[in-house]
């Protein structure tokens, strides 16, 4: 897989709001067919990274290709047709609430396509039964689940036949036999399809489910780009590590102990209200497990 031509590329992309840096250096490639997991902290840069690979956000410098096109050269009419080639599921699903599931997912071929109704509604069918809503075409997203509404999204993410598909969060909110459908759609659906997807997420259960390979983020910067099973290794490890590893460690594990921790206690706010030192008041807890087996 990494001997093939990236589909997505980033270079040593830097990103700032308002002076403080969001993104530094962050540099890795994603495959054709491949899934990449996009995972950290919040506030850690994941959304915004996402955000600037689809061309809604510019970075600060550094390149961001997507086959043979730097985005951030890119003009709005040719980022739209760039859009064209890839799908998005949004963390809430966004569907319009005044259309049905169906008209929701006919809407880009209508938009896009000169395809006429008859045709359009053959292929939302499709798109539906692929996601497992054929028989919920007509019900209005006030009257499906969040899990529904979720695959409704996919299926409207799909209608185009893209060849990226990009998560944001796709299990936010839901319980987790849900979650763990969502999970187990996105596998099927890039074994049938193909196609090549980045799922931004800090839902550790979901990632070692899905990933073929995942980046990790720290304040804006690459820890790790490795396949799964190297971070499977970090995680399960009982030994020393360096620092970077030892927080990748604490976060895949869901440790209340470790480098990010100590971190966040590094400043105390008795010290920062009064200038005075004083014992940190946070009293760390065991570790949860996770409720799914990686």
């Amino acid at each position: 897989m990494s001997d093939s031509q990236p589909v997505i590329s980033l270079n040593e992309v830097i990103k700032s709001f308002d002076g403080r840096v969001v993104l530094t250096g962050v540099t890795f490639d994603v495959h054709a067919g491949e899934t990449m997991v996009v995972m950290g902290g919040s506030g850690c840069g994941k959304s915004t990274l996402l955000r600037m690979i689809i061309g809604s956000f510019r970075p600060d410098s550094g390149a961001i290709r997507l086959w043979d096109d730097d985005v951030t050269r890119m003009d709005e009419e040719e980022l739209n047709r760039l859009r064209l080639k890839f799908g998005i599921l949004f963390q809430s699903g966004a569907l319009f609430q005044s259309m049905t599931v169906a008209q929701n997912v006919a809407l880009p071929l209508q938009e896009h396509t000169a395809l006429d109704q008859a045709t359009i509604d053959i292929m939302v069918k499709i798109k539906l039964e692929l996601v497992g809503l054929r028989e919920h075409a007509d019900k209005y997203p006030a009257q499906i689940s969040g899990g529904m509404k979720k695959r409704a999204g996919l299926a409207r993410a799909l209608a185009l036949d893209p060849q990226i598909l990009f998560y944001d969060e796709p299990s936010a909110g839901l319980d987790p036999v849900t979650s763990a459908e969502i999970d187990q759609l996105m596998v099927d659906l890039t074994k049938k399809l193909g196609v090549t997807s980045v799922v931004v997420t800090h839902e550790m259960d979901s990632a070692f489910t899905i990933a073929d390979r995942m980046v990790m983020l720290d304040k804006g910067r690459v820890l790790a780009v490795e396949d799964r099973q190297w971070f499977e290794q970090i995680r399960d490890h009982e030994g020393e590590l360096d620092e970077d590893r030892a927080l990748i460690r604490q976060f895949l594990k869901g440790d209340a102990e470790g480098p990010i921790t100590q971190r966040k206690l590094g400043t105390n706010y008795a010290e920062d209200l009064l200038g005075a030192e004083a014992e940190p008041r946070i009293v760390p807890r065991p570790s949860v497990t996770a409720t799914r087996s990686a």
